[in-house]
């Protein structure tokens, strides 16, 4: 489980980038006191234009970054007291994939296995199952430069979930890859509801949520403008489409929850 209560970001200006900006302001405030629970079992879509502040809050509950107030448990840990447990729980998978390109994908796999303490028997089941599903078997033994895009991001989805965490955070996970590649991802996503993961993630692409989210939360400017049920976002819907309700909302003058 994930619970965020009244969490906020900010994050200090330099002289030129203050100057950029046009404003006298020190800092700048990135996440704006938002809330939201994210349940085991179910899937937790956080939507909201680019500079919203989602892959903040995302960085945030998997501590990479560290927030200015308000407070973060994952998995029943404290992402600030508690952040080596909850590094321990938690899966992170971004669309920037940051691999060691001289290894192979059996190299890089084993070698994050090790640091997350994984035995050897759960590493080689996990690592088969993981490989076949992704059909990465053919190109396992290649360096990772060498690689596609495609195969790359399919080397972090095992780097993610090598470990079997209990908390899995996507942040646009899909963006920018072939079909078949997001396919793959889309199905793993699916994968850790069935087996009663916590699972939160961060896209543009409306088909995606409108497949795979049961719970949602729309971030706009830093500020939470909705947070329920996708049955009740539906049922509320103004509009005949979800990207044109989900523009409606953050075009909205009022900053609330909706």
């Amino acid at each position: 489980m994930i619970i965020v209560e009244n969490l906020s970001k900010k994050f200090q200006l330099s002289k030129q980038q203050r100057k950029e900006l046009v404003t006298d302001a020190k800092d700048i405030t990135a996440v704006d006191q938002i809330s939201f629970t994210c349940q085991p079992g179910r899937i937790f879509s956080l939507l909201g234009p680019n500079g919203a502040g989602k892959t903040t809050t995302l960085r945030m509950l998997a501590t990479i970054l560290k927030p200015t107030s308000g407070t973060i448990k994952v998995a029943g840990h404290d992402v600030v007291a508690e952040e080596e447990q909850v590094r321990a729980k938690i899966g992170f998978l971004t669309g920037s994939t940051g691999l060691y390109q001289r290894l192979t994908p059996n190299e890089l796999v084993k070698y994050f296995a090790d640091l997350y303490g994984v035995d050897a028997n759960s590493f080689r089941q996990r690592k088969e199952a993981l490989f076949t599903m992704l059909d990465m078997n053919d190109f396992a033994k290649k360096r990772i430069g060498q690689l596609s895009t495609g195969m790359k991001q399919k080397v972090s989805i095992v780097r993610t979930m090598i470990h079997d965490p209990a908390v899995v955070i996507f942040d646009e996970p899909t963006s920018g890859l072939d079909v078949v590649t997001a396919e793959n991802i889309i199905k793993l996503i699916r994968q850790c509801k069935e087996d009663g993961k916590t699972v939160i993630f961060s896209s543009h692409i409306m088909s995606e949520v409108d497949l795979l989210c049961d719970d949602l939360a729309i971030i706009h400017k830093g500020k939470l403008r909705y947070s329920s049920t996708m049955e009740a976002f539906r049922n509320q819907m103004q509009t005949d489409s979800l990207t044109k309700e989900f523009i409606r909302i953050v075009s909205a003058e009022k900053v609330g929850s909706a």
